[in-house]
């Protein structure tokens, strides 16, 4: 009998192996379906009456330019948005100011990303863990979808009839999300193995000061990718405001500065300028009620 045990445990340890080499095999073989940086946008909606507003302060802070308003269907079902793309140095915003009721689940995801081929953007992602929120759809410049990964983190894949061409970012912009601790891990999982990413750094104890909390520690993780950067604030959900509402963070060569040219262009700072990490960052709030997080390597 120990024979035979001896013989099972064999085998199944040999099964064991076999299959986590086919699953290893199986990751590396996943094509790499980013694009660029560049081609990821912040996805931003704001009232109508507030879209020139905010455009004007938001290319005040940060340069750059917007392509012509369209008025155009971006959803599966019947809507009507004003739809615009403003390109800046260090970071882009697809910009939304809906004249009807916003279909479910729109304006829950929090960025697009331009990906090389759609349906098998959908296979990996779904392969990785993510759940399809709102199936492969067409819009007047490509197919969309809408994915969630663990953890309720929601975003947009696109791709276009037309391939773009943009140029790279001064400095790339940064996801910021917030996710909590038992979901953590299983998000850096799926995420990693779509985007092909690698963690830059993920320590255990960083300053709470970067979510509103001098006095505590929290887990704070950085991702970099063919799709950018990401920023995975690992917490307990105890945020005072306004932490957690902002979607991204941008990096800027002089914070003061930015900061003078927001306020000017009638952006609230939120958050006053604080240092940690080697970065000096502050919060702000732009017309029509977007937040972001703003930050420039310490001095």
């Amino acid at each position: 009998m120990s024979g035979k045990r001896h013989l099972i445990n064999i085998l199944l340890v040999s099964s064991l192996l076999i299959s986590g080499s086919a699953a290893t095999a199986k990751d590396a073989a996943a094509p790499q379906l980013g694009v660029g940086a560049q081609y990821d946008t912040t996805h931003v909606y704001v009232a109508p009456e507030d879209v020139d507003k905010f455009v004007a302060s938001f290319l005040a802070t940060f340069g750059g330019q917007s392509t012509k308003q369209v008025v155009a269907t971006v959803t599966p079902t019947p809507s009507s948005t004003t739809s615009q793309l403003l390109q800046t140095p260090v970071g882009t915003v697809s910009l939304f100011g809906f004249k009807t009721p916003i279909p479910y689940p729109f304006g829950a995801e929090r960025t697009g990303y331009l990906v090389t081929d759609i349906d098998e953007a959908v296979k990996a992602a779904k392969d990785a863990g993510a759940d399809v929120l709102v199936a492969t759809f067409p819009d007047p410049i490509g197919r969309d979808v809408v994915i969630q990964w663990p953890g309720g983190i929601n975003m947009q894949l696109y791709w276009h009839t037309t391939k773009p061409s943009y140029a790279a970012f001064a400095t790339v912009p940064e996801n910021r999300v917030y996710v909590s601790p038992d979901r953590a891990d299983a998000f850096m999982r799926g995420f990693l193995r779509f985007s092909h990413g690698e963690v830059v750094s993920d320590d255990a104890k960083a300053s709470g000061i970067e979510i509103g909390r001098p006095k505590d520690v929290y887990r704070r993780i950085r991702i970099e990718s063919v799709f950018g950067k990401m920023t995975v604030l690992v917490t307990d959900g105890h945020l005072p405001y306004p932490y957690g509402r902002e979607l991204t963070g941008y990096e800027v060569a002089d914070l003061k500065d930015t900061l003078a040219k927001a306020t000017a262009a009638g952006a609230a700072v939120l958050v006053q300028p604080f240092t940690s990490d080697r970065r000096d960052s502050a919060i702000v709030q732009f017309p029509g009620g977007y937040v972001a997080e703003i930050h420039a390597a310490a001095k």
